[in-house]
């Protein structure tokens, strides 16, 4: 991890929430985030990952456990003295403000005069390239606009630290997609550390140095976009993570780091042993729908399938099998000028290496 200054900028440390003195919410977290990193910890609903992230903010306190910034124990420390920048997804700007008054408020806060003020939220809005909206109040600016005012307030007193709770759910997808890469880039030129909750794993895709995959309270996987795509180490994340196809099968031979299986129609296959059990054992095959080939026979793994539907995509072709009793089985085949035609119902093959199959938990 050397591209972060230094690493345990955040710490949580066997951090425990509770709500009800019961059931956790968040369970025994561990994690460290560098200085100048951008970490997203993603999850469906209901997996621990904003009250993380309101912990962190000082909005939720810890059933147990500490948290650290910068080597400081922040448990009980309230909010407004933590030094940290907010965005949320519904803005939360101040209605009756202009857009400098509500850039000015935060510094007025931290005594500023008049004069730093200035600068410094003229310098917050040219960021954003909102410096023309000043004098306008939020219910004139569109909601894009009043994302990049409330993304201008979370930076206008320098923090090290700024968190993002799904900090583009109310955009439509072009302006989202627009603002993903406005905040990547905005990140990059300012070196600040950011933690951003979102539950858009194509988002954290985008904008992420490193994901926390959270399920049940518990980190799943943390990893860069890369690695949780391409080498998910557990079930939970193959399937939370792009789209993946899931074979069941039993371990029969285990060879190092490669695993005989067997299908239930009686076929074998060969896959990477990545998160299996012993010979015997039941496990879920997970390969990337962009990974199989058709008609073509690969190594061992070659299996029966038929075309149920097709769908043109623009740059792909999606094509959805019956494979083994499975016809949510899905292939993306490129678009080109070699692409295979096919029709529905045509009864062919799919084969993909072993490299590109993963053994994982049932």
């Amino acid at each position: 991890m050397s591209e972060f200054h230094e690493m345990g900028f955040v710490e949580f440390s066997k951090v425990q929430k509770s709500y009800d003195g019961e059931s956790l919410v968040v369970k025994d977290l561990n994690l460290s985030v560098g200085k100048g990193e951008f970490l997203t910890m993603l999850g469906p609903s209901g997996s621990g990952k904003t009250t993380c992230l309101m912990m962190l903010a000082g909005f939720e306190t810890a059933t147990h456990g500490e948290i650290l910034l910068d080597s400081r124990p922040i448990n009980n420390i309230p909010p407004h003295k933590r030094g940290i920048g907010m965005v949320f997804q519904n803005y939360a700007l101040f209605p009756h403000m202009t857009v400098n008054e509500n850039l000015s408020f935060p510094l007025e806060v931290r005594g500023q005069g008049k004069a730093e003020r200035e600068a410094n939220v003229k310098k917050a809005l040219d960021m954003v390239q909102m410096s023309e909206f000043g004098h306008r109040r939020p219910a004139q600016l569109s909601g894009g606009q009043q994302q990049r005012i409330a993304l201008a307030r979370s930076l206008v007193f320098e923090p090290d630290l700024v968190l993002m709770d799904e900090p583009l759910g109310a955009l439509d997808k072009q302006l989202r997609e627009h603002m993903q890469f406005e905040i990547k880039h905005l990140h990059e030129r300012l070196g600040v550390t950011v933690v951003y909750v979102t539950h858009d794993q194509s988002e954290a895709l985008t904008m992420s140095d490193r994901i926390a995959v959270f399920d049940d309270g518990v980190i799943q996987q943390l990893a860069s976009p890369n690695d949780l795509y391409e080498r998910p180490e557990n079930a939970f994340v193959a399937q939370f993570i792009g789209e993946n196809n899931r074979i069941d099968a039993v371990v029969s031979e285990i060879h190092g780091d490669k695993v005989l299986v067997e299908y239930n129609n009686g076929g074998k296959g060969e896959a990477l042993a990545v998160n299996c059990g012993d010979v015997g054992s039941k496990t879920t095959l997970s390969v990337r729908p962009e990974r199989v080939r058709i008609g073509e026979k690969v190594g061992v793994n070659s299996i029966d399938a038929v075309v149920k539907e097709l769908i043109y995509l623009g740059d792909h072709i999606r094509c959805r099998m019956d494979v083994m009793g499975n016809d949510e089985f899905v292939v993306k085949i490129p678009n080109s000028a070699t692409s295979i035609s096919m029709d529905v119902g045509e009864k062919t093959s799919v084969s993909w290496d072993v490299s590109d199959c993963r053994a994982l938990d049932a």
